[in-house]
């Protein structure tokens, strides 16, 4: 039995689908069952509840011997404290799974060894050495920069502009939803590993922000430029648009680390090889989502 988190998130619904295709016994925990897919409701069993529950969690790992696991964002408008909530989230699931013996595969952030304060990457992170220390049989999917952020900047696409505090000139590793999902696939259907390893999933490409608008414009038949936002600017139209200081704080943190190379301070060679470019993605996933 494998029992997936987030199951109507971009990865756990994609996840849920190739599990189910594939004739696994799935187990999905989610909030809100109606959310789910007539399909899924249908060929997998449903927990009700947060996966960040005592309760919930030790009810979904009953008879299972596999999880995946992602935590889910916090609320925008009251988040607290990254750490704290990544902690306290996943505290219960690594408990449960080194005493039930489940192997688990968990995203998080590529980056591991970089020094300074990365906010939400940080917190991902920390959650990472928790589950090990636990003992938990883990498999910890080390992610960059997803492909999917750009789909919360289609309105500004609409107008011609690509605007983000990432500095315009510095190469980020991407990555798309839909490997994820399929790196996630491929280990938790493997039953041969044990103890404890970070496997990185990066796509092919690594291009400025300014290179992904100049692709976006060649692939949508108009110009998109980049604009690099301050990260003053960044944090302060946050807060303005309702997000709690602690999670505009913590998002700042992440961008900055981006801009100083965190994802360089792990090494990604060996990993998962994701096959998705940015400009495949672009044509497969965005350009849809604008013309919708």
């Amino acid at each position: 039995m494998i029992v997936v988190t987030t199951p109507t998130g971009d990865i756990g619904r994609q996840l849920t689908d190739r599990l189910l295709a594939a004739g696994e016994a799935v187990r999905v925990v989610v909030r809100d069952p109606a959310r789910l897919p007539e399909h899924v409701r249908a060929g997998a069993e449903v927990v009700q509840g947060s996966h960040g529950d005592a309760h919930t969690i030790a009810e979904a790992l009953d008879g299972a011997d596999r999880l995946f696991w992602l935590v889910p964002p916090a609320g925008f408008h009251d988040a607290g404290d990254a750490r704290q909530y990544y902690l306290e989230f996943a505290r219960h699931a690594a408990h449960e799974a080194a005493r039930r013996d489940v192997r688990m595969v968990g995203v998080t952030s590529l980056g591991r060894g970089y020094a300074g304060e990365a906010g939400l990457l940080t917190a991902a992170l920390e959650m990472d050495a928790m589950i090990e220390s636990a003992g938990v049989t883990y498999r910890a999917l080390a992610l960059p920069f997803f492909m999917e952020n750009l789909l919360r900047q289609a309105p500004a696409i609409r107008q011609g502009t690509i605007a983000m505090a990432n500095a315009a000139d510095r190469p980020l590793p991407t990555v798309a939803t839909q490997d994820v999902a399929k790196a996630a696939e491929t280990l938790l259907l493997d039953t041969s590993w044990s103890g404890r390893a970070r496997v990185p999933v990066v796509g092919p490409d690594a291009l400025t922000p300014a290179d992904m608008a100049g692709i976006v414009s060649r692939t949508l038949g108009g110009t998109v430029d980049y604009r690099q936002v301050a990260l003053a600017d960044f944090r302060s139209t946050m807060v303005r648009h309702g997000a709690s200081p602690a999670l505009a704080e913590d998002m700042a943190d992440m961008v900055h680390a981006q801009n100083d190379g965190i994802y360089d301070a792990e090494p990604h060679e060996g990993g998962f090889a994701a096959g998705t470019g940015f400009q495949q993605w672009c044509q497969d996933v965005l350009e849809p989502a604008l013309t919708a």
